[in-house]
């Protein structure tokens, strides 16, 4: 086996990456990717191919992180302060993330604008309890399609003002009206969704366990399936 197909370096890779965007707001460069795969970058950058595969980064075409879930390297609407970092939000459920997966960080200050309406928003989102505010997100692609496209995805899981502004939202674009919910059930699918994410042995859910952690958040029908 070849260095470059080597794919016992991959978590260190995978981790490299996630650490990176928690403690600094961004990918890691090219000497820390290299660092993670002892001293290779080419071992590296096989290793973030593997990994794209495997849905836990998305890559662009020129093989820079684009999105390490929570975080990501391109605006989508979404930033994330806490008291030391700066984040994008890659989305509503990401931005609400980050607090509960960045125990250095347990509240920040998301900013956004209302999809509809272009009303700015701000709130303070922790990792206690939900934020209390009347806007609503709404969620344009169903589960079963969200990796089709991924970064159409998330940029299209948003904050409204309310119903109101994402009727309007939808009418105006000939959407689809997608799944609405409260910032309470979107703060519970956000709380525990990537426990792990920064360790070494993280592993995503299955389809199965996905639908349970849905379920327990309060989210069903068709759309979560």
């Amino acid at each position: 086996m070849s260095a470059e197909n080597d794919t016992s370096w991959d978590e260190d890779v995978r981790v490299a990456v996630y650490r990176a965007f928690a403690e600094h707001g961004r990918p890691p460069t090219a000497p820390e990717l290299a660092d993670a795969a002892h001293g290779s970058l080419a071992v590296a950058k096989q290793a973030l191919h593997r990994l794209a595969e495997q849905r836990h980064l998305v890559l662009d075409d020129c093989e820079h992180v684009v999105m390490a879930h929570p975080f990501a390297a391109i605006p989508l609407g979404f930033s994330v302060m806490g008291e030391r970092t700066l984040w994008w939000g890659g989305c509503a459920w990401d931005a609400f993330a980050i607090p509960h997966l960045v125990k250095a960080e347990p509240e920040v200050l998301v900013s956004t604008r209302c999809r509809g309406c272009g009303e700015p928003q701000a709130l303070m989102v922790n990792d206690q309890a939900p934020p209390k505010s009347g806007l609503v997100a709404h969620f344009l692609v169903p589960a079963a399609r969200m990796w089709d496209d991924v970064v159409h995805t998330c940029g299209n899981q948003r904050l409204f003002c309310g119903e109101s502004c994402v009727d309007e939202w939808l009418t105006e674009t000939g959407q689809d009206k997608g799944y609405v919910m409260d910032l309470a059930t979107l703060w519970r699918l956000a709380a525990g969704w990537y426990d792990g994410r920064l360790e070494h042995g993280y592993t995503r859910r299955d389809p199965a366990a996905a639908a349970a952690y849905f379920t327990q958040a309060g989210l069903s029908g068709p759309f979560w399936s």
